[in-house]
């Protein structure tokens, strides 16, 4: 069967443009994958559509628009879940308006689909007590324990998201002064992060421990499973979560849900809180935006405001005279300002 316009040109977008010209990451790549996976999904259960026979021509905005709807009313996703997905189709439309301008004016409607508004939501992080006792929960009197122990250390450390972590190699740690460590974010963007004394002495018993040489095993990966391969994003939440209900056993009061970028967001708090600039906050975590950091120092004031509320009321006199009263008050008030007539 001859391949259609719209499976030549998707084809083309995930294999080549966005790996290629755009330098998107794996995930990123996957995550589209995942929204057009779901969209034919649709198209084929819900509205009798044979996947090989979709053509662009068959795709306009109101097919996008009811997609999304299927989202949130079937699928049960979320407003954030939903606007990726709408990203990642218009992000699609903006390249095939490029490669076929006969369906330009369909595929305008569709970019002009906006992002649905939802609750902002609020940030979670977990207190320095309960950060630190989280720290402490693994055996370290046991294999696992220790790189446990050094993984939960260099998460907190480097306050890298969870992605930054399961692909670290030993090539990416530096550990004669001053001690660093590489990462990889988001587009790829590599930045260099400061590590402290504790994390580095940890880091260089656990290297020796494992055999782990920059110079013959650079590319090996840092933190490995039972089977010898690199952690996944699913194995370190599992391992977070595991020590995190062992901190809740022990009377600690935690957030209900903590996940890997729980302890990033913790950082970052901490961070703010010990004074630090939001200039190095936002080159350490790695943001493109000063703007993104910002949520970390309006997080800050809230719990500043909430702690004043939860104080009991100030005590105040009762009776004040009312300024609105007093006439002559309110007659030099009006005339404060006025020229005055001239002395002879």
């Amino acid at each position: 069967m001859k391949p259609t316009d719209f499976s030549r040109l998707l084809s083309e977008y995930l294999a080549v443009y966005l790996p290629g010209r755009r330098n998107m990451s794996e995930n990123t790549v996957l995550s589209y994958c995942d929204a057009f996976r779901l969209f034919l999904l649709y198209c084929k259960d819900e509205k009798g559509m044979r996947i090989e026979r979709i053509m662009l021509a068959d795709i306009d905005r109101t097919l996008i628009e009811s997609f999304i709807d299927w989202l949130e009313q079937d699928r049960k996703c979320s407003v954030s879940t939903q606007n990726q997905r709408l990203a990642a189709i218009r992000s699609f439309f903006s390249y095939a308006q490029a490669e076929t301008p006969e369906h330009l004016y369909s595929f305008q409607r569709i970019l002009s689909i906006p992002p649905k508004k939802g609750l902002a939501s609020v940030m979670c992080h977990i207190d320095v007590a309960g950060t630190r006792r989280i720290l402490s929960q693994p055996d370290i009197s046991t294999p696992t324990g220790r790189r446990d122990a050094v993984l939960l250390c260099v998460m907190y450390d480097t306050g890298a998201r969870v992605q930054e972590i399961a692909d670290l190699t030993v090539g990416s740690v530096r550990l004669s002064r001053p001690a660093s460590m590489r990462l990889f974010g988001k587009g790829r963007k590599g930045r260099h992060v400061p590590l402290m004394e504790n994390t580095v002495s940890l880091l260089r018993q656990y290297m020796a421990e494992q055999g782990l040489k920059p110079e013959s095993a650079g590319y090996s990966p840092l933190f490995c499973n039972r089977q010898g391969k690199k952690l996944t994003r699913a194995g370190i939440a599992y391992i977070l979560g595991k020590y995190c209900s062992q901190a809740r056993a022990s009377a600690i009061a935690l957030p209900d849900r903590i996940s890997p970028h729980t302890f990033r967001h913790s950082k970052a708090m901490h961070m703010l809180q010990a004074g630090i600039d939001l200039i190095y906050i936002k080159d350490m975590l790695g943001h493109s935006d000063i703007s993104t950091t910002q949520i970390y120092a309006q997080a800050d004031i809230e719990m500043k405001r909430s702690a004043l509320e939860g104080i009991a009321d100030t005590p105040v006199p009762t009776n004040l005279p009312s300024w609105k009263k007093n006439e002559d008050l309110i007659a030099w008030l009006s005339n404060l300002g006025k020229a005055k007539p001239c002395l002879k």
